[in-house]
């Protein structure tokens, strides 16, 4: 399913900007996000309801990352 970018995703987007969530070299990553968040995309029901089993049977929560979050670029 394709989302249409709305002034309210791209206001969302801004806002994570303006707390550098995440760098300026990464808005698209934050549009992504803010896209999924106002168009009430599931996926983040999703987690919540692994960690909410996860704790309660004493696991960590799981969290999600970006590939470029958790790899080393020696450059």
């Amino acid at each position: 399913e394709m989302l249409e970018v709305t002034e309210e995703a791209l206001r969302l987007a801004e806002s994570y900007q303006t707390r550098n969530i995440p760098t300026p070299k990464f808005f698209d990553d934050g549009l992504h996000i803010a896209l999924a968040t106002t168009a009430n995309v599931d996926i983040f029901d999703k987690i919540l309801l692994f960690n909410a089993i996860n704790i309660e049977q004493g696991y960590k929560m799981l969290h999600i990352h970006s590939p470029r979050e958790v790899t080393y670029n020696a450059e």
